[in-house]
């Protein structure tokens, strides 16, 4: 029997301490920790590392602070446009939905969509009917709104670069006037990946993309092997950064196949990938990974990652800053 172990992660990007007050980190701590306990209880009481993640996620959904589900951010239209993945490490079942604008809990559909058809990815309107037919909430489209996530997209919708929410929350109208916006510094995702006690890997992710992003553009998040990966055999993998960038290395499988092939510790691939791969194409951000054996690694280029983790019964860790654990 394995010791049970779950990570979290609610993008990564330009989080400096200037940008969060005291009382908003304690709210992004909080918050954090919550939603691990949450995925460490499924797993205590015996649960599958697939629910463990389709949980935290769910919950991360929920929670205003993160961009995904309630809290999402907006298109160039004034949109929101959601995608979602899930994948079990044992059997490779993989599912995800993208551009999807009245699921309440995309990953609830991406999960639907694994569990319960013949295909992988569905898109937009048929998505969301299948995923209906399948008991997933349907909301109106203004569940997803916040004033703060409006204001970002009202800040730089005259710019023609899109921009990602944990940077778009500290950019101010003089950073607006005195450079342009740098589509590569920006990331909003959130994702889990969980070990459960029967020794099975599972990894889910989950985004509203990227602020002023153009309508119908899908990034990493719902691509197996790109923003989502889990294989018994190697590693659990959930990214967040420069969707695009993630996409034309993809990241999470190659961190599996660095292990599979190459015979790299989970830190040595993790690390090549964050460090070595991403930034040769303009990749920045950073991936939550766990192993087969329960090991962890949390490596991300930015200045930060909201991040936690919880094995067994400890207490959860949580962290933000490139600094911290």
């Amino acid at each position: 029997m394995s010791t049970p172990v779950i990570a979290i992660h609610g993008g990564a990007g330009t989080i400096t301490r200037v940008s969060l007050t005291a009382e908003e980190e304690a709210r992004y701590h909080l918050a954090l920790a919550e939603i691990v306990a949450a995925g460490q209880a499924v797993l205590n009481a015996g649960g599958s590392a697939l629910e463990a993640v389709t949980e935290a996620v769910r919950l991360l959904e929920d929670c205003p602070l993160f961009n995904a589900g309630h809290g999402a951010v907006y298109t160039s239209e004034g949109k929101h446009e959601l995608d979602a993945c899930v994948m079990n490490g044992a059997d490779l079942a993989s599912g995800a939905v993208a551009c999807v604008t009245q699921l309440r809990n995309p990953i609830l559909a991406a999960r639907a969509v694994m569990e319960k058809s013949e295909h992988v990815l569905l898109v937009g309107p048929a998505a969301e009917a299948f995923a209906a037919r399948h008991g997933v909430v349907t909301v109106s489209p203004d569940y997803f709104h916040t004033e703060v996530r409006h204001q970002q997209w009202l800040r730089v919708r005259g710019q023609a670069r899109a921009m990602l929410d944990h940077d778009a929350s500290s950019f101010s109208f003089a950073q607006q006037a005195a450079e342009p916006i740098d589509p590569d510094h920006k990331f909003g995702t959130v994702g889990a990946v969980a070990l459960d006690q029967f020794g099975n890997l599972a990894a889910a992710t989950s985004t509203g993309g990227i602020t002023n992003k153009q309508a119908g553009r899908v990034g990493d998040s719902p691509i197996i092997g790109a923003g989502c990966y889990a294989n018994n055999a190697t590693v659990a993998v959930s990214a967040t950064g420069t969707g695009e960038a993630f996409m034309r290395t993809a990241a999470c499988y190659d961190i599996g196949a660095r292990m599979a092939y190459a015979g790299q510790s989970l830190q040595e691939a993790s690390d090549a990938v964050v460090f070595e791969t991403l930034p040769k194409v303009g990749g920045r951000g950073g991936v939550i990974a766990i192993d087969a054996h329960g090991n962890l690694a949390l490596p991300f280029n930015t200045e930060g990652m909201y991040r936690a983790y919880g094995r067994g019964e400890l207490a959860p860790v949580t962290a933000i800053y490139a600094e911290s654990a």
